[in-house]
């Protein structure tokens, strides 16, 4: 994005980026097998929780494309920051890391990702869900994404502004690749290694 850009889009630009950065340096270094290491059968691999990522985001993303596309179509411009409301808001704080385990959820069964996926099929799918989120980003940036709502794809009869999504999809980022490196580090553990032999 250029010189131009509003700080409130920059910081979302700014937040794929870190994210990006994050998960290049997750996997790197990293094997096959590694990548596919679970703490138990009822926890995610580093390649699941990545992979889980690149879903979730295309799912979203197609939620979001039609109202953006109509607005701006009728040209509905920027009038704000893209800002979440209240609820919005209260929705991205729970997504944020670290995750209490009190209060975890299970994921929809439309984003739970693929039973051990390669380790390199998962940063690439990864990868390419961020260049699409960005594309979204620069094609509705002058649109009123607090304004514009689109349906929950997982949550009936609820509504969010497309500011919102988008700081769901940076928190939601942030939140799985802060536990992919918690697994990362448990499979590297020497214990861990002499156990599975590795």
């Amino acid at each position: 994005m250029g010189t131009a850009v509003p700080a409130d889009l920059q910081r979302l630009e700014d937040a794929l980026d870190v994210a990006e950065r994050d998960a290049r340096a997750l996997v790197d270094g990293l094997t096959e097998a590694r990548g596919a290491w679970c703490a138990d059968a009822g926890s995610w691999s580093v390649a699941e929780c990545l992979d889980h990522l690149a879903t979730a985001n295309r799912v979203y993303l197609a939620a979001m494309q039609p109202p953006a596309a109509r607005a701006l179509r009728d040209r509905r411009q920027r009038r704000g920051p893209a800002q979440p409301g209240l609820v919005g808001g209260w929705f991205v704080r729970f997504l944020e890391p670290p995750v209490n385990a009190g209060f975890k959820t299970k994921a929809p069964r439309a984003i739970r990702p693929r039973t051990s996926p390669a380790l390199g099929d998962a940063i690439t799918a990864f990868l390419a869900s961020q260049h699409d989120v960005r594309t979204f980003l620069r094609t509705y940036a002058g649109i009123d994404l607090a304004g514009v709502r689109f349906p929950n794809p997982f949550i009936r009869g609820v509504r969010f502004s497309l500011a919102t999504g988008l700081h769901v999809i940076a928190a939601h980022e942030r939140r799985h690749l802060w536990q992919a490196w918690r697994v990362r580090q448990a499979a590297e553990r020497p214990s861990t290694s002499e156990s599975k032999g590795q």
